[in-house]
């Protein structure tokens, strides 16, 4: 017999943490789990559910305009949303879906505690004035939105508040240009919202291939969001008639109604008794693990967001099972980040898997590259100019594709089936071998036949 309380005692309810706990307790082992906000954590209560529904939501403006178009009897002019109303939709789903992760919990017995779960040793974790001794910790604790330390920066929200908006602004300034803006963006500009887009750099998604950053940058504009490149503010100052003056570095300002802050995430590891127990962390505040999620403490481990590895939450989930198999079912098992599949919901949406043209040039030289605009056929009757852009990156040796990428209607769709695909080493010759079904965007990945010169 064990002489803890708990054979493993999870940090953090969010969809790696309940993943490792409830599975872990099925197999007939003692689980418990501490979460200090709601079940479910950043994917689903903060993040990529409620952001996709807005996107969802938001879009409707769009296709109500392409309704007319078409012949539908609608009148685009007078089409307005009901923003709180879409809220509440969206946390009526909210409630549902955390209703389904606490019968996830509680059917294989995790016992689920209320708190902010502390570390005090190896094996001891505080939950307020309760301590529960665990054969194994895991931190799954997450990342949380950071901001920058300029006066005035109390007058901002981030992405948590912007779900939670039940009214529109006339302006809205979004600083940053990752995936969470350029989302945001699109999301409060098919609303009716005049965006503005600060990023500090010339081009958003740093870090995403050069044809995906270009086209969505030139698709985004073309719907009407201003993006201001090489802009950094110094400060936020209240207006007195409401909304706040933004001064930027080199001296300009301008004025807006509301300032959201979408310039990256923290790990979420302060106040946990991570320093005083002794795990290690590096400069950014990320928990360092090894390849089983093993920190340098034998008995902690951790996964998701908080160890800034991978941050996608089926990369989460992954590394939950991997740590099942590795701690309970005596088969050691690293999580394989090769050709993990993400996307951007944006407007255009953007899909993309493997390596960028860049990274491809500097791990094998030459490459062979092929790449496609067109205008969706979805498109094609109504006076919308928005265009895709999908493209393929070859390695010539073993002919394999290790680059796809795609903005445009459907693109997290089309790239999720192709992701299968090249995980399991498809060539090009095997790509231009498979018949497209027509008529599709999806087809033109199999029917790409003229590199790109250099």
């Amino acid at each position: 017999m064990s002489s803890y309380e708990f054979d493993l005692f999870v940090i953090g309810a969010g969809s790696g943490g309940v993943r490792a706990a409830r599975v872990t307790a099925a197999m007939g082992k003692k689980v418990g789990i501490a979460e200090n906000l709601r079940i479910g954590g950043t994917c689903v209560m903060r993040g990529c559910v409620p952001k996709k529904l807005l996107v969802y939501g938001s879009h409707y403006g769009e296709d109500i305009e392409d309704a007319k178009t078409l012949g539908w009897s609608v009148d685009p002019d007078s089409a307005r949303p009901d923003w709180a109303h879409l809220i509440g939709l969206k946390d009526k789903e909210l409630e549902r879906l955390e209703g389904v992760y606490h019968r996830l919990l509680d059917g294989p017995g995790v016992e689920l505690i209320d708190g902010t779960g502390v570390l005090i040793d190896a094996h001891t974790v505080e939950i307020g004035e309760r301590r529960v001794t665990a054969e194994t910790i895991l931190v799954a604790t997450g990342g949380w939105p950071s901001l920058p330390d300029i006066p005035g920066i109390e007058h901002a929200i981030t992405s948590n508040e912007a779900l939670d908006m039940t009214e529109l602004p006339e302006s809205m300034v979004i600083v940053g240009g990752g995936f969470i803006a350029v989302e945001f963006a699109g999301i409060f500009n098919a609303a009716g919202v005049k965006v503005t887009e600060i990023i500090r750099a010339d081009n958003i998604l740093r870090g995403f291939d050069e044809d995906i950053r270009n086209t969505l940058f030139t698709e985004m504009t073309g719907k009407g969001i201003e993006i201001k490149g090489d802009s950094v503010i110094e400060r936020i100052d209240p207006r007195d008639e409401g909304g706040y003056t933004l001064t930027f570095k080199d001296g300009w300002t301008m004025d807006t109604d509301v300032v959201m802050y979408a310039t990256g995430r923290k790990p979420n590891t302060a106040g946990i008794g991570l320093e005083a127990v002794g795990v290690e962390m590096n400069d950014k505040g990320a928990i360092v693990v090894d390849e089983y999620s093993k920190t340098n403490i034998d008995s902690i481990y951790a996964i998701g967001d908080v160890t800034d590895r991978m941050n996608l939450t089926p990369v989460a989930i992954g590394e939950a099972m991997a740590l099942v198999n590795t701690l309970y079912r005596d088969t050691p098992t690293a999580m394989n980040y090769d050709f993990v599949p993400s996307a951007v919901f944006s407007q255009p949406p953007v899909g993309t898997v493997g390596l960028t043209e860049s990274e491809a040039r500097k791990r094998f030289g030459d490459v062979d590259v092929y790449v496609s605009r067109f205008r969706p056929m979805k498109l094609t009757l109504t006076p919308r100019e928005e265009r895709s852009m999908m493209k393929l990156i070859v390695e010539p040796k073993s002919d394999r594709v290790i680059g796809l990428h795609m903005v445009g209607v459907d693109s997290p769709e089309i790239t999720q089936g192709f992701a299968v695909a090249m995980k399991a080493g498809a060539t090009k010759a095997q790509f231009d071998s498979t018949v497209g079904i027509h008529p599709t965007s999806a087809e033109e990945f199999v029917t790409m036949r003229e590199k790109r010169p250099d």
